[in-house]
């Protein structure tokens, strides 16, 4: 633990936001997986799981948590499986 008082600020916002982007890295693979399931699955809710799963994508995307040209692969490979 730092001894400096901005230091010790600058520990415990980078503990916050790595809490919060990992739910919401969590959330995005949760939705992948979902999408995919019911695309396999040929369920009648597929569609809506799919734009839930590109929301999530783009949505990691903008905050910088995956790459923008992953998300755009991702997105393409969903798109091919619906």
């Amino acid at each position: 633990m730092p001894n400096i008082k901005s230091a010790i600020k600058r520990v415990k916002t980078a503990e916050k936001a790595n809490l919060a982007n990992a739910q919401v890295k969590s959330t995005m693979r949760t939705a992948i997986k979902k999408a995919e399931a019911a695309l396999t699955s040929k369920e009648e809710n597929a569609s809506v799981l799919l734009s839930a799963a590109v929301k999530s994508v783009d949505k990691a995307a903008s905050k910088g948590l995956i790459h923008k040209n992953a998300a755009a692969r991702t997105k393409a490979r969903l798109m091919k499986k619906a």
